[in-house]
Parts: C-alpha cells; sequence; structure tokens
C-alpha cells in the first residue's frame, strides 16, 4: 500500500511532486485545474517532461488526479452535463500525460430523487469521456449519501458501471469516510471484511484502484460528507487502522485528504497514517492473518 496525500499543484505539475516530498508521499492525489473554475490549466510537453523529470527519484509510485468537484455527469441541465464531459476529457487526458494510477470521479447527484434516471445520465456522460479520451483508468468514489449524490452504495456503483458501458478503464476508489457515514461500518475488522466482501460479489475486486483514507466527523450511516482529521473523528485510529489492515487493500494507492495544514494534509497527517499502517500490519501478521503473506510496500 502506497501511503500518500492530497497536495495543490500551484505554480505547476512539478511542484506538487516537490510538495509530496516534503509530506514523505508515497502517492500523491492532485487537480488538474481550479477546483472552483470550469476553465482547464493549458499543460504542454514541457510541463509534462517537468513533472516525469520531479517523479524521479521522489519516492513517489502513484499519481492520482481527483476531477472538479464542479463536474455532475447525471445533471439535468444540458450545459453543465455539456462543461462536466469536457472537464472530465481534459483530466482523462492529464492523466495518461503524465502516467496517473486514475481520475477519481464523483460521479453525480440525483437532485431531483429520479436515481434511476440519474445513473442513466451519468452513464452516457462518463461513457462518453472515456470514448474521447485514451488510456487513463477512471475510478468512481463512494459517496456519504448526502442529498442525490450517486454512490452510495455497491449496488448504485454497480449500476453506474453498467450504464457506463463496464469500460475495462473503469475502477472504483474507496473512501473510508464515505463508506462509514452511508452505513459501512468499516470501524470494525468484522465490518470492513464484510464491506470488501460485498463490494466482490457487486462490482469485482478487479475494480478496486485506489482508496481516500479520511476520519469521519458523523456517526455511522449519517449520510453526511465531513471528514475529520486523522484519529480525531468517528473511526478514530483504531478504525483508521482497522480499514488499512483490510489485505485486499495491500496493493492500492491511499491518499489522506483532510488535515493539519489549513485543513489540508500536511507530512505529520501522512507520518500518522503511515504508523497506522505499520500497526495494521504487526495486526495482520500478530494474527496469523490471511494479509500477512502479502509483501511490504
Amino acid at each position: 500500500m502506497l501511503i500518500g496525500a492530497h497536495v495543490s499543484n500551484a505554480g505547476g505539475l512539478d511542484k506538487a511532486v516537490a510538495r509530496g516530498r516534503e509530506r514523505g508521499c508515497e502517492a500523491i492525489q492532485i487537480f488538474n485545474q481550479s477546483p472552483r473554475m470550469w476553465r482547464p490549466t493549458a499543460y504542454g510537453a514541457d510541463d509534462f517532461a517537468g513533472f516525469a523529470q520531479a517523479l524521479e527519484g521522489s519516492g513517489i509510485g502513484a499519481v492520482l488526479i481527483h476531477a472538479v468537484y464542479l463536474v455532475n455527469c447525471a445533471s439535468e441541465d444540458r450545459e453543465i452535463r455539456a462543461k462536466s464531459r469536457v472537464s472530465l476529457v481534459q483530466s482523462l487526458r492529464v492523466g495518461q500525460a503524465i502516467g496517473a494510477a486514475g481520475v477519481v470521479l464523483h460521479p453525480g447527484s440525483a437532485k431531483t430523487g429520479d436515481v434511476p434516471k440519474a445513473i442513466k445520465q451519468a452513464g452516457k456522460t462518463i461513457r462518453e469521456a472515456l470514448s474521447a479520451s485514451e488510456g487513463c483508468p477512471l475510478h468512481l468514489e463512494n459517496t456519504a449519501g448526502a442529498g442525490g449524490t450517486l454512490g452510495r452504495s455497491f449496488a448504485e456503483l454497480a449500476a453506474l458501471l453498467e450504464a457506463a458501458g463496464g469500460d475495462g478503464r473503469l475502477g472504483i476508489c474507496l473512501d473510508s469516510c464515505h463508506l462509514y457515514a452511508s452505513g459501512y461500518d468499516v470501524k470494525t475488522p468484522q465490518g470492513v471484511t464484510a464491506t470488501v466482501d460485498e463490494c466482490d460479489r457487486a462490482l469485482g475486486l478487479g475494480r478496486l484502484g485506489s482508496l481516500h483514507l479520511n476520519d469521519s466527523m458523523v456517526p455511522l450511516g449519517a449520510n453526511r460528507d465531513r471528514h475529520a482529521g486523522l484519529g480525531q473523528g468517528e473511526l478514530g485510529e483504531s478504525g483508521c487502522t482497522t480499514f488499512l489492515a483490510e489485505p485486499r487493500f495491500q496493493d492500492l494507492p491511499c491518499v489522506v485528504e483532510t488535515g493539519r495544514d489549513a485543513g489540508a494534509p500536511a507530512a505529520a497527517d501522512v507520518a500518522l497514517a503511515k504508523r497506522l499502517r505499520g500497526r495494521a500490519r504487526r495486526r495482520n501478521s500478530g494474527a496469523g492473518h490471511r494479509g500477512s503473506s502479502v509483501p511490504a510496500r
């Protein structure tokens, strides 16, 4: 498992690598443009070459791009859908150029409450974006279930994958906070096992592409997306350790999104996540867990 954080790429893509190194990251996640603006950042060959050069010897083994929050592939507004498609295509193209492990996407929202219709529309938009890009995987992120957000359950994620055509580039990003808030008890070993078993039945574990490690301000099943700093929420250090101990997660990049740097992850947050990973490995090894044979990364 590669532990890291979401970092800023202000000043250039290569600056994101530098910020990742400063934080001791083994993986980083970035926005490829301002998360609050539709206008894409115009990157060129020199930007991509500079990023690749910065990555060499950095110790960072995986890069994720997070699609901007404005994207709503399920919107009933034709203009919003068109802008979402353009933005998503740009993210996928940048991801391909920098060798990203995937673009993480919030699938969309059924604001009117017609979930089947919203899933069908989101699938169509995602399918179009995949057709207009090449190579880079797309990871649909599970949601906390607030409002009409899509992807609150594995059944909804499966329906989204089907609506998007089941493309081999489609994967899943699991967020520990969102899972807990949507009713999956990933705070206990039994709960994590049951959750991943259900994910396997609904989606197939081959679809698992990335993880977000976030604590939750809200209790189990509250259906609200409120991140807390690691160890400071409902999951606590024990629950976060339990999440990291799941052996079927061990080959995935795992990024922290919330922390002590004005709400963003700091070096201390990455260090804490690594310590929790160490506890998880010792727990698995001591218990003779089926995951104990997975090599450390």
